[in-house]
Order: structure tokens, then C-alpha cells, then sequence
């Protein structure tokens, strides 16, 4: 294959590699930016750099083995019908099986079994396992898989989460040692290990009632295709987004007492049902209730010592962001052609209003031609000059805030991304200025904010519990061509967490009114309500909601900034006045140029 390039040829081998694990000739394998993940029989592995980095390399082709596993060894169908419903419970039977499937290769392949430990952890530097301070911060999930899997393979606990994994093996071990040494037993039969599992959790006080294994009978040996549909639910189970709230030692409940009352917030993207973030979490979306009722307080927040606003190019290096931009007009090459041409005709229709106003019979200024005639009649007669007004295009200022959470993961923050970036192209031809800026948190489940308040002694109702990261793309003065690179980043794994949009919204509010241009316009892309997990299990449920409601009608009845929303699959005409919302991500790019085009043609 000489004429394939090293990232090329490894990708081939990789595929044929899969392929033979799985003992499925149709197995499809590509490179992401993005989470891993699996849909079926198309595997999404993480894409090393150019000169193909020992430890990257090894991280591909653990992820690589372990969807081929269990496109082997797992039977999606059959695992959904015995999965107990109770969402803690839920997320360690599937990070068990998840530790079952990937034994059953490692037990007989070193190669495999050492492809799937650099996999592991590279999962775990991310997973609140590895910043635990004590038994209530330790995922059930996390630290059962990894008792499991220790039991049945051998290997070692990784370094990472070895000390969060000590805080609850006593607990674990004390409930169900017993039910931990029968697994072993069952290796090779999903559904008897399923119900060794279901009475393992019965004993850890996580599920009640028995299932039986003749439920899973419906499933089948053949219901592989099933998993285009939901195989993907139950990828990586120490990732699973039900760890999220998989909080240890019974005896400590403080600060958890909430957390029933919020729902699972899964992906949906691309089929992905269940693909996990970067350390195997989702945001956790408060149920609807009416917010009105809820007694009122001031929103605060515990720390902000922890919070950063930081461009681009301080989060990753030229060669990193070169290779995501890549990446991010690779995967959207046949978008952009169409946003382009949505682009060039608000062009048109702005630049057509800009041209159609002049002051004639000046002293100065550019020579009317169309005056010319009566020099030639009368030569005595001085030169015409026309001067063309200043517009309020001239002197406008645009400002596109981006929801950078994990929600928009996958095709949404690809779209929202190029659509950011030609719009802003476009509108610089215009004349007018355009910013770009991205909120989310630095960590998932609250970061240092929420450490410093675990041990100050974990004081009622503190706010805000995580660490904003604001992050700015590209500055309102900067050109379009220096900053076109930076957007890349958004495709880069593990940046997008959660969202706390109503400080966000003040921030790119606060820079647009330092601006001197007479006319801002501040638009917000976002795919759903503010989530923090952190804040929202120790507050209220509407709180973080409740702010972001009070900001906006501050900008909307006392600010000189027109505020434009538009929501992806998310209703946000409810918080603001001018919002339109959009069920495909795809039309992103069209809702963005005529809702601006709108403002521009006000009169």
C-alpha cells in the first residue's frame, strides 16, 4: 500500500484486525475527534496524530478490541431485557458486563488484554474515580467494573483508581464477596451472568426483586442487529452516563438526597444512545416542574476562584488545533458548501442595502460620474463628489455564543461550529464585526469549587458548585483568517461538559456592552436547559434555570443588546423573546443567516 499514508495503513490494519475478533467481515472502523463509540458494526476509534504516538496508538486499538468483543460476545437485545430499571443499579450492571466481555478477550489474548488496559485508562484520567476524596465521590460503576474485572482476569486495579476503588472495596466486598467469586463461573453465559449480577446488586442494597434468565429468551444469538438501535447504551460500563449519580457509602447521604429527582439526559446523536463524555458521563436534566412556585433566592456562587476565561489557543497547541480544523471540514465538507451558500446570499442582501445610500453635491469624497455631463455643458461649473453614509452595518458588532456542553457532542457542534465560522466570514466582508465565544465547566459533576466545599463542611444551599470555563474563539477585532483554526477545538475530546448558561450569557453580555459600537447583537446556539449536576443536587432543581430567566429579561428589557436564541431539539422560546427552535441540527446554518438577515432589514 505505498501509496497510503501511515495514518491510512493503520486504520486498515486496525479494521482487518476487528474484523477477525469479531469474526464479522463487515465491520466498518473510522478515526474521531469525538467520544468513542459503536453503533452496531461501525466502530468509532480515537484518531492518533500524524506520526502515530506509541501511547495513542495503543488507545485505538484498545477501543478497537473492545467494541469487537462485544460485537462477539454480547447480545444487546438480551441485555435490555434483563437490565434492572433503577439507574444506579442500571449503570453498574451494564459496566459489569461491559468488564465480563472484554475478560473473555484478555483471558486469552495478552496483546488484546494489553490493548484494553491502555483503553481503561485513558478512560479513568478523566472519571471522578481519580480525583475521589472519599467513599461518597467514588462511582458504584466505576469501582464495581474494576473489582470484577480484577476478579476475573487478574490485572491490577490502574494506578489512577487505585485509591478511589480502596474507599468501597471494603463495603463491596463485605455485601457480595461471595456473588464476586461466582461471576467467574458464568463467564461464558450472558444471561446466567446476568442474573449473578442482578443478585450482586440486590446484596449492595442497589435494585430489588429477581429476574429470571428465561426473560432474555426472546433476545436470541442473532440479535446483533439490534444494536444500531441501543448497543451503544451499554458501550464502556464504567462510562455509562448513570454513573453520574451512582454515589457511594449508604451510610452518607448528605448532599444526595436530591438526586432522584432528575432524569437521565441521554445523547442521541448519530445513533450513539448512550455514547459517553470523556470520563463516561452525561449532564443530568431536572424534571419540568413549575418554576414559579419555588421559593425565590439570590443566585450566588461558592468560588470563582476555580473559574477561567481562555482562548483557544491556550487549550491546545497550532498542531493540535490544525488537525481538528481538518478533522472538522472533513466531516462536514458537504454541509459547507450549502451554509456557504446560505452565507453568500445574506451577503447579498446586506451589501444591497449598504450601497444604496449616498450624499451627492459634496466638496469632497468620490467623483459622481453621473454629474460629469454638465462639466462638459458648462466648464465653470466645479466637479461633484458623493459621499456614501455610514450604515448601521458599519457600526455593528456580533457576538455568537455557543453552547459548548456534552449534550452537543457528535453532529450538533460540528454544524454549530462551521456555521460559526462562515457566518462570521461573511459578515466581516460586510464590515461588521463578529465574535465567537463557548461556555461549559472545566470538569463534570462539580471540580475544585465543589472539593473546596466538601471540606469546608459541606454548608446548606452554596450555589454554584463548579468551575466555568468560558472559552473565546475569536475576538471581535481579530480577523476572521487568524482565528479560523481556533474553531477546530470544539471537535476536541473531552472539552464539552456541562453548561451553566445564564452566567455565560452575562459574560458575552458584559463584553458586547464594552464594545463601542452603537448596534450589538448577541445570538445564543443551545441545545437545552442549564445543567450542572454538582449545583443542582444541592440546590433547588430550578436554580441554575431560574438565573438564567432573570438575565435574560434584564438584557431584554433594560439592555441596549438584541438577543436572538436558537434551540436544537430544545424549546427556548420559553426564556426568550426572539428564539426560534430547530429539530435538526442540519438546519442550523439557514436559521442562523435569515434570523440575522431579519434584524439587518428592520427597520
Amino acid at each position: 500500500m505505498p501509496d497510503q499514508s501511515p495514518l491510512e495503513q493503520f486504520k486498515a490494519v486496525l479494521t482487518g484486525t476487528a474484523r477477525a475478533l469479531a469474526h464479522e467481515p463487515e465491520v466498518e472502523l473510522a478515526f474521531t475527534a469525538d467520544a468513542p463509540s459503536q453503533a452496531g458494526k461501525n466502530f468509532k476509534v480515537p484518531m492518533p496524530g500524524r506520526l502515530l504516538p506509541a501511547e495513542q496508538v495503543a488507545e485505538a486499538r484498545g477501543f478497537a478490541d473492545s467494541f469487537a468483543l462485544k460485537l462477539k460476545h454480547h447480545n444487546a437485545a438480551r441485555h435490555a431485557a434483563l437490565r434492572p430499571a433503577e439507574a444506579i443499579a442500571g449503570a453498574a450492571f451494564d459496566a459489569v458486563e461491559n468488564a465480563r466481555v472484554e475478560a473473555l478477550g484478555s483471558r486469552n489474548m495478552a496483546g488484546v488484554a494489553a490493548n484494553l488496559g491502555h483503553a481503561l485508562e485513558m478512560r479513568l484520567r478523566t472519571d471522578p474515580i481519580s480525583r475521589a476524596q472519599g467513599a461518597d465521590e467514588v462511582p458504584i460503576s466505576t469501582a464495581l467494573s474494576l473489582i470484577v474485572r480484577e476478579r476475573l482476569t487478574g490485572a491490577p486495579i490502574p494506578a489512577t483508581a487505585v485509591e478511589g476503588v480502596e474507599f468501597l472495596r471494603g463495603w463491596i466486598e463485605e455485601k457480595a464477596g461471595s456473588d464476586l467469586d461466582a461471576l467467574g463461573l458464568a463467564l461464558d453465559d450472558q444471561s446466567a451472568f446476568a442474573a449473578l449480577t442482578q443478585t450482586m446488586l440486590e446484596h449492595l442494597n442497589l435494585t430489588e426483586g429477581e429476574i429470571d434468565p428465561s426473560d432474555a429468551d426472546d433476545g436470541g444469538e442473532d440479535a446483533e442487529d439490534s444494536q444500531d438501535q441501543d448497543g451503544d447504551s451499554e458501550d464502556e460500563g464504567e462510562g455509562e452516563a448513570g454513573q453520574a449519580e451512582a454515589r457511594a457509602e449508604p451510610q452518607q447521604g448528605e448532599g444526595e438526597e436530591t438526586e432522584a429527582d432528575y432524569d437521565q439526559h441521554m445523547d442521541d446523536q448519530e445513533g450513539a444512545d448512550g455514547e459517553m463524555g470523556d470520563d463516561g458521563m452525561q449532564p443530568v436534566t431536572p424534571q419540568r416542574r413549575n418554576w414559579d412556585h419555588l421559593p425565590q433566592s439570590d443566585y450566588k456562587v461558592w468560588s470563582t476562584k476555580y473559574d477561567e476565561t481562555i482562548t483557544a489557543t491556550e487549550l491546545a497547541d497550532e498542531d493540535e488545533l490544525n488537525r481538528l480544523r481538518a478533522y472538522l471540514d472533513q466531516q462536514l465538507s458537504s454541509l459547507q458548501s450549502v451554509v456557504t451558500k446560505l452565507a453568500n446570499r445574506l451577503q447579498r442582501r446586506l451589501m444591497a442595502q449598504q450601497n444604496r445610500s449616498w450624499d451627492f453635491d459634496q466638496e469632497e469624497g468620490l467623483l459622481d460620474a453621473a454629474r460629469l455631463a454638465r462639466v462638459v455643458v458648462a466648464p465653470g461649473s466645479a466637479l461633484s463628489y458623493k459621499v456614501e453614509r455610514d450604515t448601521e452595518f458599519r457600526d455593528t458588532v456580533v457576538t455568537l455564543l455557543i453552547d459548548n456542553s456534552g449534550s452537543m457532542r457528535g453532529r450538533p457542534i460540528s454544524i454549530a461550529a462551521i456555521s460559526a465560522d462562515i457566518l462570521a466570514r461573511t459578515l466581516e466582508r460586510c464590515g461588521v464585526k463578529t465574535e465567537i465565544l463557548g461556555f461549559t465547566t472545566r470538569a463534570w459533576k462539580g471540580g475544585q469549587a465543589r472539593e473546596d466545599w466538601l471540606a469546608a463542611g459541606r454548608s446548606p444551599m452554596p450555589g454554584r458548585l463548579n468551575d466555568l470555563r468560558h472559552i473565546i474563539y475569536k475576538k471581535a477585532d481579530e480577523p476572521w483568517r487568524h482565528a479560523k483554526r481556533n474553531l477546530g477545538l470544539m471537535m476536541r475530546e473531552g472539552l464539552l461538559k456541562e453548561n451553566i448558561d445564564g452566567e455565560a450569557l452575562l459574560w458575552a453580555h458584559n463584553r458586547l456592552i464594552a464594545r463601542a459600537e452603537d448596534r450589538r447583537i448577541l445570538m445564543v446556539i443551545s441545545d437545552g436547559a442549564p445543567v450542572d449536576d454538582s449545583t443542582l443536587s444541592v440546590n433547588h432543581g430550578g436554580y441554575l434555570e431560574q438565573h438564567l430567566r432573570k438575565v435574560i429579561e434584564m438584557i431584554e428589557t433594560r439592555s441596549p443588546v438584541q438577543l436572538i436564541a436558537i434551540g436544537i431539539g430544545h424549546d427556548v422560546t420559553r426564556y426568550y423573546r426572539r428564539a426560534v427552535t430547530i429539530m435538526d441540527a442540519a438546519q442550523l446554518g439557514g436559521t442562523m443567516t435569515e434570523q440575522l438577515a431579519g434584524l439587518f432589514e428592520e427597520e
